[in-house]
């Protein structure tokens, strides 16, 4: 090399490293002023769902090749129906690819109230439909619509974590009502009843439920209607698993209760029935005063729900719907094993659920925090599951398995904690 070129060389990584040191000088400013930065204090107030979080960590050990049996998340494992996904293309052929009202397309919001009215028993208009980008919007926009800062919201636990996460954000009391083992996982009326207050503006009921599978019945329905009698109270009805229902259950609506329907907000979607998870396709039932109110929460947050996905629920919901019975009977038989499969390991024990696709079985005969066991198995046995206690404080000495998964694979499963515990229990 010639010294032309060394000294040449000199001056350059004399340079870069002035550009080195400047980048670091700028960058740690950067820094600087990012941790500077100063949140809103009702960022803390947030929580997540942890079923996203153990993906993630289930994902990262599959990429590093350990071989992982997915139970955690709540997500059907078939297919959108065909005849779905061939609506949603030829819409896109068709140009549906701009901006729709906030509410949502006239013709869904026509088809859904037809669909609520028929399964609910109650006269529904298209003005009391308000179409969202999933379920979760309606979770959001009821309480930022209804509950100011001390208001009580009572909501079950464990439940679906959105509720209380939601809650707290906007400075609301959180209320749990326990969902006790003995009873099915379904909610006691007397206490309800203990926990209404004069703050007391929301309830929130989810049947069937997540993360138990427990059901309300027509009665308990009722009862919950009396007991709110004239009080100022409205009621939040989850009711995205209703045609989930299993051994022939019927589902019924407390927005079925006369004098309830105005009282109350339905929230259920195209996810969990027909498998369109990734659609992003909610919607709720309110009256239509509520709704105006949920529309500009729209406008104000998502500007509308994709065109083409709402042209998809058009077919999904006066369409064939065979796929839906086909899918709820796959996951009853997969519930059936399942359940049978973990009353034979050490130290499980599982009731029946009625609904939905998740069983959540009691450990608490294993000596172990839900929290630690579900870590364990996850990295130990390979199989991804939650903990109780991401369904809130008295899911503890539970686990929630999804059962939406196949039969072969929900076998491994079995077989790979049957193991676990006993090498470990």
């Amino acid at each position: 090399m010639s010294p032309g070129l060394r000294q040449g060389s000199v001056e350059t990584w004399s340079h870069c490293g002035t550009l080195a040191l400047l980048t670091l000088i700028i960058r740690s400013r950067i820094i600087g002023a990012m941790t500077a930065m100063t949140l809103a204090d009702r960022m803390s107030r947030l929580g997540t769902e942890s079923a996203f979080e153990v993906l993630a960590r289930a994902r990262a050990m599959e990429a590093a090749g350990k071989k992982i049996i997915h139970l955690e998340i709540g997500e059907p494992d078939f297919d959108t129906p065909a005849n779905v996904v061939e609506a949603g293309i030829e819409a896109l052929r068709q140009g549906w690819t701009h901006y729709a009202p906030s509410a949502g397309l006239p013709e869904l919001r026509q088809a859904l109230a037809e669909y609520v009215s028929r399964t609910r028993g109650v006269k529904v208009t298209s003005d009391e439909v308000v179409v969202v980008p999933g379920g979760k919007p309606i979770i959001f926009f009821t309480i930022l619509a209804l509950i100011d800062e001390g208001d009580e919201v009572i909501f079950p636990n464990p439940g679906f974590p959105i509720y209380e996460s939601m809650i707290h954000y906007v400075g609301g009391r959180a209320v749990p009502i326990p969902l006790r083992e003995d009873r099915d996982f379904s909610l006691d009326v007397n206490d309800l009843a203990s926990l209404i207050s004069d703050r007391t503006r929301l309830i929130i009921l989810n049947s069937p439920q997540n993360p138990t599978g427990g059901v309300l019945e027509r009665r308990e329905l009722e009862q919950i209607a009396e007991i709110i009698g004239d009080r100022n109270v409205m009621i939040l009805s989850d009711e995205i698993y209703s045609r989930l229902l299993f051994d022939g259950g019927q589902h019924f609506s407390i927005m079925s209760v006369p004098g309830m329907q105005e009282r109350t907000i339905l929230l259920d979607g195209f996810s969990k029935t027909y498998a369109m998870t990734g659609w992003r396709l909610g919607y709720g039932v309110m009256r239509p005063d509520l709704a105006g109110h949920m529309t500009r929460l729209m406008t104000n947050s998502n500007s509308c729900t994709a065109s083409f996905t709402q042209v998809a629920g058009i077919e999904a919901i006066r369409g064939e719907q065979s796929s839906v019975d086909h899918m709820r009977d796959e996951f009853q038989r997969r519930r059936d094993m399942f359940v049978t499969g973990l009353n034979n390991i050490k130290s499980f024990s599982c009731r029946m659920p009625k609904g939905a696709f998740y069983v959540f079985p009691n450990i608490t005969k294993t000596g172990w925090k839900s929290k630690p066991l579900a870590d364990r198995l996850l990295e130990e046995a390979g199989v991804a599951a939650l903990s109780g206690t991401a369904f809130g404080e008295f899911g503890e000495g539970y686990l929630r398995f999804s059962v939406a998964n196949s039969l072969q694979h929900l076998q491994q499963a079995l077989d790979r904690i049957d193991q676990w515990t006993k090498k470990n229990l």
